[in-house]
């Protein structure tokens, strides 16, 4: 019996799915500063999150299924299923306190050992899963599920998967989780900055201002708002990844090893005497 193991690798079509949820996430997320001032967008801003959020959870699950097709057999959806719960049920231990929220650790490991894909797609089934446990379900989940999703591809797409091992793989690991998780805190600012109206008319979205004011009170809101807890949520993450990081990477990758997930297990026929 042979087998081997490896990150689930993306075929073509999981590339243009990837590219194509992204494409309209960029969209979905950064359209106060991609439409002009005089779109008639902005007038029709109050219906932009659940359009948004209908074409995500759509994407989302095309996604999903050309990742499946491209290799996700039983054992692999197993390993996601368990992981995608791991996750959610880390989430709520840090629900109303700023920033403890140790379940952005687990998402940067399992993205690093098990690949860019398997990474969208457990971070965004994780999201998915939390919201069904905590109740936050609305127009904003798409949103967080397309933002983990990237937040743990990012983690499979560092350098050195098959090579950086010890210290160095996890300073990194801990480098990128600090960084991305400010990141995710300003990506998902942008789902609600534009929405606010008049609760803060100095760092709410202006529709008929430049691109530069806006960026400037965007800046201001995410420094008002949400810098203390992104804050919190990166140095919870750095200080998990560095301690607990290579155990979990280790175990990740036993696991991943004896499931050999990628490679179709093959029996030999035995020798004729």
């Amino acid at each position: 019996m042979t087998a081997q193991a490896g990150a689930v690798r993306l075929g073509p079509r999981s590339v243009a799915a990837l590219t194509l949820v992204s494409a309209v996430g960029v969209a979905g997320f950064g359209w106060p500063f991609l439409a002009p001032p005089a779109s008639q967008l902005s007038a029709h801003a109050q219906d932009a999150p659940w359009l948004f959020a209908g074409l995500l959870v759509l994407l989302v699950a095309v996604v999903a299924a050309t990742i499946a097709e491209s290799g996700l057999g039983p054992k692999a959806v197993a390993m996601l299923g368990v992981l995608a719960a791991a996750g959610a049920a880390l989430r709520p231990i840090g629900a109303g306190t700023a920033g403890i929220e140790p379940m952005f650790f687990l998402m940067v490991l399992s993205g690093r050992v098990l690949g860019p894909g398997f990474g969208f797609t457990l971070g965004s089934l994780t999201m998915f899963a939390s919201a069904l446990l905590t109740g936050g379900v609305g127009p904003w989940m798409p949103f967080q599920m397309l933002a983990m999703g990237w937040f743990t591809m990012g983690a499979g797409l560092l350098p050195g998967p098959d090579r950086l091992r010890g210290r160095g793989e996890t300073g990194l690991l801990a480098v990128y989780g600090f960084l991305a998780a400010f990141a995710y805190g300003t990506i998902m600012n942008l789902a609600g900055w534009p929405f606010m109206g008049a609760l803060a008319s100095g760092i709410a979205f202006d529709p008929h201002a430049a691109v530069p004011a806006n960026l400037a009170r965007f800046v201001a809101y995410c420094a008002a708002t949400s810098l203390g807890w992104d804050l919190g949520r990166a140095v919870v993450t750095v200080v998990l990844t560095l301690t607990l990081g290579p155990a979990v990477l280790r175990a990740l990758r036993r696991a991943t090893r004896r499931a050999a997930f990628e490679t179709a297990v093959t029996f030999e026929a035995p020798e004729k005497r």
